[in-house]
């Protein structure tokens, strides 16, 4: 399924864009805020084409994608208003309301770091490889094309408070102009200034406690989340002809001064807090504390819960200038790697193997989340045992106290990010996570016998060769290995090129048969996914596990009849098994009503195949194998 089909099937199913309050990504989810839950197929979702998983959980619907999540969501910008800037400007307290405080936590901390993600992760690459460059004597400090690199790298966490005003504004309804300024002011050249002189500062007679905002998290945050309260007080109470200008005056007037006094003082002194509640923590046991942060942390995942402590990292980073609890991370990330390594290897099943094998790939870089839900949950042991392997690689990064320099999904292209103190500690955390989990995966062993991607395999009987005649190209020999397309309604079977209709006789439409209908029902030739259906209820489009596109067309003409005598019982994107009913017609109706009843079953991606073999049989019954593609 493409992106954009994807996207469409998607919203269709979480109950359209009404229902539908926020959206965001992360590295592999689509986040959903949902308005009413009973209005989400949460069943039709979980089976569609192209989503892993769906996850409900810290106030938010979750549907997993994989790697194309960018791709997919894009899409959403085409086919709703669900990106616009409009509604991204509208406040959202109130409609965050609604569920746990948990929920509610996690889903401002996704909101305003997702975005930021992407970047971030470059920028502590670049700076993690700078370090290393220094260490080893490569590269002087001194040296113009060091402070160049430098600026690139670190620009990022220096005017951090900036770009978190942009996405603050955005989640809580404010000013995103205005928010960028106020978080401008604080880390301005002479505010600063002001800072590093120790000087007393007083406002209009009021002291000012100064304090360094640069690389700051909390202080900008709830700035800006007081601001949006401000500014819709003001929007309320001043008149639309002077709103414009006087709205963001006020706000920068009374903003700016008020956070240099009050918010950002409590602002970095509570961060100072944090950080420092849990440095004395981890240093009471930083093995056993990394080992049981190591081991929790793709169960964090799982429920997407893990970004209530994308604060803690950055925090950590900004206070500290290291953050220890990051680096635990790292053997979770690759004990996953080394049970989706064992399941390709010990797995019989080709597809399952194959499944195996590019989910592993994408754990190596970061990208652990369809391993996790398309392969090691669904076969339990594998999952525990990389849990029970994150915990002894955890144990070897908290032994080392291994850090962090910077913020960046863990995987093979951001390692330089922890380089420091603790560095090959670190290295060998991950490495004895990876082969712990390889080893025990390999020794207790899964039963593949239950999962999907096993139980997909086709079902069909055998036939013989005879029972078949070539249709493209002529001439050639049946290949019994070749994908079967049943018999999807009780009748006769004739030749495509029977049907009284140019469009399907000629072949333009795709290569198949046609049948005669004994009876007003239509069902699934083989198991698919429906892919396309029709107002008129007269035809529906399928796709098979393994990529054919079949059209069954009930009738000649017959959508003029705008849906009579049809009953089409699947909507787009259902997963239906072989021999499921999925449509209803009244056959006596239809041909009473002067249509031709006639019904096609065309492949429609016929190029895709050099071989398309259809029944010699005439009168088949339903389940038969009519086609065979090679």
């Amino acid at each position: 399924m493409n992106s954009k089909v994807l996207a469409e099937s998607i919203l269709k199913l979480v109950g359209g864009e009404g229902n539908v309050s926020a959206l965001v990504h992360c590295a592999t989810r689509l986040r959903f805020k949902i308005n009413d839950i009973g209005r989400v197929d949460i069943t039709k979702l979980e089976v569609l084409d192209g989503v892993i998983t769906v996850v409900q959980g810290a106030g938010q619907l979750q549907v997993v994608i994989g790697n194309r999540v960018p791709e997919v969501y894009r899409e959403f910008g085409a086919i709703s208003s669900l990106l616009n800037d409009s509604r991204d400007s509208a406040p959202t307290q109130t409609r965050d309301k609604d569920g746990t405080v948990l929920g509610r936590l996690v889903d401002v901390v996704s909101a305003i770091f997702t975005p930021l993600l992407g970047a971030m992760a470059a920028a502590g690459v670049l700076k993690g490889l700078l370090a290393i460059a220094v260490a080893l004597g490569w590269q002087p400090t001194r040296n113009s094309s060091y402070i160049i690199l430098h600026a690139a790298s670190d620009s990022l966490f220096y005017f951090l408070p900036m770009l978190l005003a942009i996405t603050s504004a955005r989640k809580f309804g404010a000013n995103v102009f205005v928010a960028v300024s106020l978080a401008g002011a604080l880390v301005y050249p002479s505010i600063q200034g002001l800072f590093d002189a120790g000087a007393n500062v007083s406002f209009f007679g009021i002291p000012v406690v100064m304090m360094k905002y640069t690389t700051s998290v909390i202080p900008i945050i709830l700035s800006v989340w007081l601001m949006s309260y401000l500014e819709r007080f003001l929007n309320r109470h001043i008149h639309e002809s002077v709103r414009n200008i006087l709205t963001p005056f006020i706000l920068l007037a009374v903003m700016v001064p008020l956070t240099l006094m009050t918010v950002g003082p409590l602002g970095i002194s509570f961060s100072k807090i944090i950080a420092t509640a849990f440095v004395t923590i981890y240093g009471f046991n930083p093995i056993v504390a990394s080992a049981l942060f190591a081991a929790l942390w793709q169960v964090f995942v799982i429920f997407g819960v893990h970004w209530g402590f994308v604060t803690l990292f950055i925090n950590d980073l900004s206070v500290l200038g290291r953050s220890f609890l990051k680096a635990a991370t790292g053997p979770a990330v690759f004990s996953q790697s080394g049970a989706l390594l064992a399941v390709m290897i010990r797995a019989r099943d080709k597809k399952l193997r194959a499944l195996a094998g590019s989910t592993f790939i994408a754990s190596l870089f970061g990208i652990t989340e369809p391993g996790v839900y398309g392969i090691t949950l669904k076969l339990k042991r594998p999952f525990i045992c990389a849990v029970c392997a994150a915990a002894l690689g955890g144990a070897v990064v908290g032994y080392a106290r291994s850090s962090a320099m910077s913020m960046g999904m863990t995987s093979l292209l951001t390692v330089p990010i922890f380089y420091g103190d603790g560095f090959m500690g670190f290295v060998l955390g991950c490495v004895v996570a990876f082969i712990a989990s390889l080893l025990l995966t390999l020794m207790v062993g899964f039963d593949e016998a239950g999962h999907p991607a096993c139980a997909a395999a086709p079902t069909a009987g055998p036939a013989a060769a005879s029972d078949f005649a070539p249709a493209v190209p002529a001439g050639t020999t049946l290949d019994l290995a070749g994908e079967r397309i049943g018999m999807p309604i009780n009748g006769e079977l004739i030749a495509l090129s029977q049907v009284n209709d140019k469009v399907f006789s000629s072949g333009v439409v795709g290569q198949g048969v046609a049948i005669l209908p004994a009876e007003g029902r239509v069902y699934a030739p083989m198991d698919s996914r429906v892919m396309h259906t029709f107002a008129s209820g007269h035809a529906l489009g399928l796709q098979s596990d393994y990529g054919a596109e079949i059209l069954i067309h009930v009738g000649i003409d017959t959508v003029q009849l705008q849906g009579r005598y049809y009953r089409l019982l699947v909507a787009e994107g259902d997963r239906v098994r072989k021999g499921q009913l999925l449509i209803e017609f009244d056959l006596e109706a239809i041909a009473h009503a002067g249509y031709d009843t006639v019904t096609p079953v065309v492949i429609t991606n016929a190029d895709d195949y050099p071989q398309i073999n259809t029944s010699n049989l005439r009168h088949q019954k339903v389940g038969d194998t009519i086609i065979t593609l090679a």
